[in-house]
């Protein structure tokens, strides 16, 4: 069966969609939607489909991938749900904490298929670590990057919300039972109110997390690294790759102690996966739609990294 899938914005994110979504072969890309016409007739045009400057009837798709801008969200998510069609949605699911608990709300009570756009789930390195990990104990993540002035938003929904989403992976799916923070506002050219950079602490029954968020690097870091009580695993989102470590011996190096020698043990293992993260998103996707994945997990798996990010905006700017 093929599901004839509506993609709705064809901005960066919705550029993306688009072509992951006429490239896979379980669904048809039956229409963009998108306001600007010379965009969307240009994505449209590019992929084989058709535009159309509006939602209107969902009567010709059997599910949608929203990735308009963030303030569209709610409305549009509302009248996809509300019309019983299965939604993929971009983070974060609103606009507000309020608005994403209303939308998850809605699903569930109309049992309709909702997923939510958190990437990094699906990157090759992160699901194989995912794999190995079994009792973490402490996890640092450092998202940093150059400034983007087209990112409007702060850094909490841009760039933190993936790596809390991890973190809450990792840490069984539950919201940290303690969450510290604060945040920087430097940029000339930021919104007021945007925050530059966060840095949290997620304290977890069994571990503790700490995750960074900056625009205001000089180069683009996407770094993960887990211990557990006998190794340590480092993860490269942007490289996807894992290295293991786990230490032998520490000892002098020279019989005066001017220096030390350590031994470890590295190990690399094989990737569970090489595919492009958003390709494994949309098969998870469709997995959704076929009822192979059950979908009161998949929405019980949104909220908490919406939780905490609201938690963290909300002591950075108290």
């Amino acid at each position: 069966m093929t599901h004839r899938i509506a993609l709705v914005g064809t901005g960066t994110m919705g550029s993306l969609h688009a072509r992951v979504l006429s490239q896979n072969e379980r669904v048809s890309l039956v229409r963009v939607v998108e306001p600007r016409e010379d965009d969307g007739r240009a994505c449209a045009e590019r992929f084989g489909t058709e535009w159309t400057p509006e939602l209107g009837s969902l009567s010709d798709v059997d599910a949608v991938v929203l990735a308009s801008s963030t303030e569209a969200h709610y409305d549009l998510a509302r009248t996809i749900l509300n019309d019983d069609t299965p939604l993929l949605v971009e983070k974060p699911v609103a606009n507000s904490l309020a608005a994403s608990e209303e939308i998850v709300a809605l699903a569930a009570d109309r049992d309709v298929p909702l997923m939510c756009g958190l990437l990094e789930r699906y990157n090759p390195a992160v699901l194989t670590a995912r794999a190995m990990i079994s009792q973490p104990v402490h996890l640092m993540a450092r998202r940093h990057g150059p400034y983007a002035p087209r990112i409007r938003t702060g850094v909490a929904w841009d760039l933190l919300v993936h790596d809390v989403d991890i973190a809450v992976q990792f840490f069984g799916g539950t919201v940290p039972s303690r969450v510290t923070a604060g945040a920087g506002y430097f940029h000339p050219s930021s919104v007021t109110g945007a925050e530059d950079t966060v840095e949290t602490v997620l304290t977890f029954p069994f571990g503790l997390a700490s995750v960074s968020a900056s625009r205001l690097g000089q180069r683009k870091i996407r770094s993960l690294m887990v211990s557990e009580l006998d190794r340590m695993i480092e993860i490269d989102l942007l490289r996807r790759d894992v290295t293991v470590y786990r230490h032998v011996s520490h000892d002098a190096a020279t019989p005066d102690g001017l220096g030390y020698r350590q031994q470890t043990v590295i190990e690399i293992p094989e990737l569970v996966t090489v595919r492009e993260p958003l390709a494994t998103q949309l098969d998870r996707f469709v997995d959704l739609l076929e009822g192979k994945v059950d979908a009161a997990e998949e929405r019980a798996s949104i909220l908490p990294s919406h939780q905490v990010v609201a938690d963290v905006l909300g002591q950075a700017h108290g």
